[in-house]
């Protein structure tokens, strides 16, 4: 199409017009200050006038932060503001992408302050020989004052800001540092920011293993992300790569042998997507990484002390704000996650509940290690979506009596398996709770009681050691959701107002794993910078829940329900296999909570509308827990 000479004109006039009077401020604002002797001495240095009008701060650049399974492998990153970037050192940059940058970009960057005078008058010179706009003039140390403190908006007045940002930046900081933030900022398409990270998303390499041709080829993008975006305008990519390789032969960087065999060199793009594995795992390690900053930095013990609704708004603000900048500067938190038992627990939660609207959740944890290695948040789980794992607080039916009722009844009357125990009717206070079927069943060990999970045993249990004692074992575990109303009868049977998440409950049955002491467990194991350094590490102590004594007794018990008791579809070849069923009312909620010699696994099925009755005899939850834990190791 051919060109309207007097657009072109209009164009150029008022190009070369800017530029020049661009080129004349900067020299003209400093002679302001040095000007007229008479005022010497009220007026400030330029340097102490420009440090106090441009605060150049200290810039942290965003990088991606990533998650790390058992065996350090990557499972997950992180980006921070949408920006995804992998920081490299000046040192660890490739001197051919230095020049490359360099003599494309800014050929006199060791030689000028920030701005390229000669620079603005070959580009004036490059644009009226070619009739239009062809060359800026902006130097490296323009760009970076453009992508660190200002705008991209058109305008003298923002061009005149850069070039003032420009110079103080080149009064502060050394050329090495100037040039390794540029490379490191530059946009090169696609979410893709810096040099580092361009090389790992377009190649699936570090930067250091790239070949000449592919190094020229990423640096071809940041010239104008749109146009030379790999993605959509592969052949204007590739044309700017031979045009940078060219210039690299003709200044003498490179032979022409080097240069001839970079040309003709395939490029074939191998794009790395961001890691983004086993999301019902990683969805909870992330909310457990807040948790850990807000214990270790003290935000937990003043949350606890905050008297207000708003001091406490305030303190979770600042948490959050900590969290963030902990994630942009970038850490590796490393997890307990098992990515075998994880794939599997996944599976058997999605293979065993195919019927509409019900959901599950479950929990496995190595209660040898105290580390949670896998967690199933529901069926065809999305990242950071609701996670039945551990945000469903749902009834627990029976699978409280082992912690609330058997456990405290054994431990202060010394009761043994083999005791006896009334299952008949019981009342108290207008209470009168009913065995399975409405049946009674006189005098039994507190062995049948337990296998067969009679209710009005139970509720004897708690009322013979009262509520409150009863309650004062329960405090010792990490649930969070018990309050004042809790604290009567109706929660020996699992009446609770809220209830408890999967995890929780599989959190707390680890008790008996440990000889009666409970230490809580974690996902992660530590949290370190992007250099080693460890910040962050869990500083647990056990407590001791139950005797010794008590605690054998009760891991017979629970070996009772799965050898012949409710349990008993769970049941499989082991050394050592326990277990507790559970059934709200009106069959909302199922549970199966169990362990063997090394792992504790919690399975919940149910409905948040409805009741699940209809399955309850093809007894999903005891197979989920089968199929899962008989293939761990």
């Amino acid at each position: 199409m051919a060109r309207n000479p007097k657009k072109v004109s209009d164009l150029m006039f008022r190009a070369i017009i800017g530029w020049l009077l661009l080129a004349a401020l900067i020299p003209l604002f400093v002679l302001t200050f040095y000007l007229s002797k008479e005022e010497a001495a009220s007026v400030k240095p330029v340097n102490e006038v420009l440090d106090q009008k441009i605060k150049l701060e200290k810039v942290d650049f965003s990088q991606n932060s990533y998650m790390y399974d058992r065996d350090g492998s990557l499972i997950s990153e992180i980006v921070s503001n949408d920006e995804n970037r992998v920081f490299v050192k000046y040192d660890k940059i490739p001197d051919s992408v230095k020049e490359l940058f360099l003599r494309s970009e800014d050929r006199n960057f060791y030689d000028h302050k920030g701005i390229d005078f000669m620079g603005v008058i070959r580009a004036l010179a490059a644009n009226v020989k070619n009739h239009g706009i062809s060359q800026g003039a902006s130097t490296i140390t323009q760009q970076l004052s453009r992508n660190l403190y200002l705008s991209h908006e058109r305008s003298f007045s923002r061009k005149f800001t850069e070039l003032l940002y420009s110079y103080e930046l080149e009064r502060k900081f050394t050329k090495e540092e100037i040039l390794e933030s540029y490379l490191n900022t530059i946009y090169f398409s696609n979410g893709v920011y810096g040099v580092g990270s361009a090389a790992n998303y377009y190649f699936d390499k570090p930067l250091s293993s790239l070949t000449l041709a592919q190094m020229a080829f990423i640096s071809a993008i940041p010239n104008n992300p749109t146009l030379y975006d790999p993605l959509k305008q592969f052949k204007h990519t590739k044309k700017r790569q031979e045009r940078l390789l060219g210039i690299l032969e003709k200044d003498g960087v490179i032979t022409k042998k080097q240069y001839k065999k970079a040309v003709k060199e395939k490029i074939s793009l191998s794009l790395s997507e961001k890691k983004n594995l086993y999301p019902d795992y990683v969805t909870y390690a992330n909310e457990e990484f807040t948790d850990l900053v807000s214990d270790q930095e003290g935000f937990t013990k003043r949350l606890k002390k905050a008297k207000t609704a708003g001091a406490k708004k305030a303190i979770q603000k600042e948490l959050s704000e900590k969290v963030s900048a902990l994630l942009q500067d970038g850490v590796k938190i490393y997890t307990a996650l098992d990515p075998s038992l994880q794939q599997r627990a996944v599976y058997q939660l999605n293979a065993q509940l195919p019927y509409q609207g019900v959901e599950g959740g479950s929990a496995v944890i190595n209660h040898q290690t105290h580390q949670i290695v896998a967690l199933a948040g529901g069926k065809n789980y999305k990242k950071f979506d609701f996670n039945y794992a551990y945000q469903a607080q749902r009834q627990p039916g029976s699978a409280i009596k082992p912690l609330l009722d058997y456990g405290p009844y054994i431990d202060q009357t010394g009761a043994t398996a083999s005791s006896k125990i009334s299952a008949g009717k019981f009342c108290s206070s207008g209470y009168c709770p009913q065995n399975y079927n409405h049946k009674t069943y006189g005098t039994v060990t507190l062995e049948t009681a337990f296998k067969n999970s009679y209710n009005t045993p139970a509720i004897r249990m708690l009322d013979t050691v009262g509520v409150k004692k009863g309650f004062s074992y329960l405090e010792k575990f990490s649930f969070e959701h018990i309050v004042a109303d809790d604290y009567r009868l109706p929660s020996a049977l699992g009446g609770f107002t809220k209830g408890f998440s999967p995890l929780e409950i599989t959190d707390a049955y680890t008790v008996f794993g440990n000889q009666g002491a409970y230490t809580r467990n974690h996902s992660i194991t530590k949290v370190t910078d992007l250099n080693g350094k460890t910040l962050y590490k869990w500083k647990e102590s056990p407590k001791q829940i139950y005797s010794q004594r008590t605690n054998e007794t009760m891991r017979k018990l629970l070996a009772s329900v799965v050898k012949s008791g409710t349990g008993k579809k769970a049941n499989f070849n082991s050394p050592y296999i326990g277990g507790k069923t559970g059934t709200s009312n009106d069959y909302k909620d199922i549970w199966f909570v169990g362990l063997t010699d090394q792992y504790t696994m919690g399975v919940w099925v149910g409905r948040d509308r409805g009741t699940v009755e209809s399955i309850y005899s093809s007894s999903p939850h005891l197979r989920i827990w089968k199929q899962t834990m008989q293939y761990a190791r």
